[in-house]
């Protein structure tokens, strides 16, 4: 991974979903604060993209939640929901992406950005794990980005469905690498860090009973 063909690809860390019922919430957003200011000082561009359904109800994806009135029930582009995050809003000289999908890459400019800064390599976090995490990052494999997953940069609302999502990467992103926050930080600052990965695809063959000791080695890190 290196640093000038790397950026952090941050994932609908949106007022909507800092209020929902994401386990650590409070963890994953000061998690991600620190790792923002850790590629700021490395130069890593920083790029966010926001969740947004129209107020309007246009485009939305089939059988999208609506209220009474039938606007969109999250992500409402008419309200402060889809705003990132106070405590880790964009810089000037950042880059949001805005989508419709749960991918950051479907029907987005994510792609043409990435590709006009020369990067080769994604650290994803955010919300939600089993989600638009899970799909932004398989649509960046296909696009031939090497990733790396900050697991406690991600969050979901339960564990189980958090955890599968890590392992179901893992298997089959065949170069993904899996880190904590500090190990990470500590190989930005060319420190000794750890880091997990799969030796070969669908290594893992977890089952329900195995999945929580599988997982535990990337918990332990």
């Amino acid at each position: 991974m290196q640093n000038d063909k790397t950026a952090l690809l941050l994932i609908d860390m949106q007022k909507e979903g800092g209020t929902s019922d994401v386990i650590g919430m409070d963890d994953i957003v000061q998690n991600t604060a620190n790792l923002i200011d850790s590629c700021r000082k490395k130069n890593i561009p920083v790029i966010y993209t926001r969740h947004i359904n129209r107020g309007d109800s246009i485009g939305l994806a089939n059988d999208e939640p609506l209220n009474k009135d039938g606007t969109p029930t999250y992500y409402h582009s008419l309200t402060e929901s889809i705003e990132i995050l106070d405590q880790i809003k964009p810089e000037s000289n950042d880059i949001v992406i805005d989508k419709y999908r749960y991918s950051g890459f479907y029907e987005s400019n994510l792609d043409l950005m990435l590709k006009g800064m020369g990067i080769e390599h994604l650290i994803i976090g955010g919300v939600l794990t089993d989600v638009c995490v899970l799909g932004t990052a398989l649509d960046a494999y296909y696009r031939d980005y090497q990733i790396n997953i900050v697991e406690d940069m991600c969050g979901t609302t339960t564990e189980g469905a958090h955890m599968a999502s890590i392992l179901m990467m893992a298997n089959w992103i065949y170069d993904m690498k899996i880190f904590k926050t500090k190990q990470l930080q500590r190989k930005l600052n060319g420190e000794d860090y750890q880091l997990w990965e799969t030796a070969a695809p669908d290594q893992l063959q977890f089952s329900p009973d195995n999945m929580r000791e599988v997982f535990s080695k990337i918990k332990n890190m």
